[in-house]
């Protein structure tokens, strides 16, 4: 049965009126959901939870390539990041990130990273760090596609800086079926000062409540250098993606991602483990 929203503005008022916070410590598998007067779904991971009352699914991370929203209030997770990327000419790169998530409060989300980066088998090993923050606009539901923005420093060991800013969209559309999308601006400070341009969508349907999904990732980018303004390389990468959680607290997410225009990277591979305390 589809979902039915009630009123807005009422369910806005019903959202303030129930604003506690859960039990520190409380996953997003465990915590009790909170009744929506007009929302009605026949899965649990579409239950809506917390201070935002968003769906148990926004609590940690649906799609490796595109973020959606924020985590809730209280929440603290943990993943492992393993990055594969394939260029037309060179080494494949490898990247590792460990980040820490952590729901704040008023809609805020913190998020800090530790990245190794290398080219090749045999290539130097860069170590990286990261911090990003994210606001969402309104509680789930208020507002279309429940924007979010987001900004992110990354300190480059042996390269120039970044500075990264995204709008982060998404929602349901209909009981099982979830979809998301990024709108991205990427600038290296320093060096040959590049400048990226992304799109990213991402699209899921459960097969199993709470267990497995599978679905589709794409990501449209383009690049260019001060030295070439104008001059954009673009990459164009789609692929399937699957999420597995073997348990409650467990998300493991796997998108191997494939270049479809001649500039594109021949592969781009991701691979997530969190885990919620």
């Amino acid at each position: 049965m589809l979902a039915q929203i009630a009123n807005p503005a009422d369910k806005q008022r019903q959202a303030d009126e129930r604003k506690t916070s859960e039990p520190s410590g409380t996953t997003s598998a465990t915590v009790e959901n909170v009744v929506i007067e007009g929302v009605r779904t026949p899965f649990h991971e579409e239950q809506r939870i917390g201070s935002y009352a968003q769906p148990r699914w926004t609590a940690f991370r649906r799609f490796p390539s595109t973020r959606v929203y924020v985590r809730p209030e209280g929440y603290f997770g943990v993943e492992q990041w393993f990055r594969f990327e394939d260029p037309q000419d060179g080494e494949t790169g490898v990247t590792g990130e460990t980040e820490m998530e952590f729901g704040l409060p008023n809609r805020f989300q913190l998020d800090l990273y530790l990245i190794t980066r290398r080219e090749g088998g045999t290539g130097p090993t860069y170590v990286d760090n990261a911090v990003e923050l994210r606001y969402a606009f309104a509680d789930w539901g208020v507002l279309w596609g429940n924007p979010t923005l987001y900004a992110e420093w990354v300190s480059q060991d042996a390269e120039s800086n970044k500075v990264e800013l995204k709008l982060l969209l998404g929602d349901e559309l209909s009981p099982g079926w979830h979809w998301g999308s990024n709108l991205v601006w990427e600038y290296t400070m320093g060096g040959d000062k590049t400048r990226e341009l992304e799109l990213t969508l991402g699209l899921s349907h459960t097969l199993r409540d709470d267990r497995l999904s599978i679905g589709l990732e794409a990501k449209l980018a383009q690049a260019d250098q001060a030295a070439n303004r104008g001059d954009w390389e673009r990459d164009l990468r789609i692929g399937p993606s699957l999420q597995f959680r073997p348990l409650p607290q467990m998300h493991i997410d796997i998108a191997p991602l494939f270049g479809i225009t001649h500039e594109s990277k021949r592969a781009d591979i991701f691979t997530v483990v969190g885990w919620e305390f």
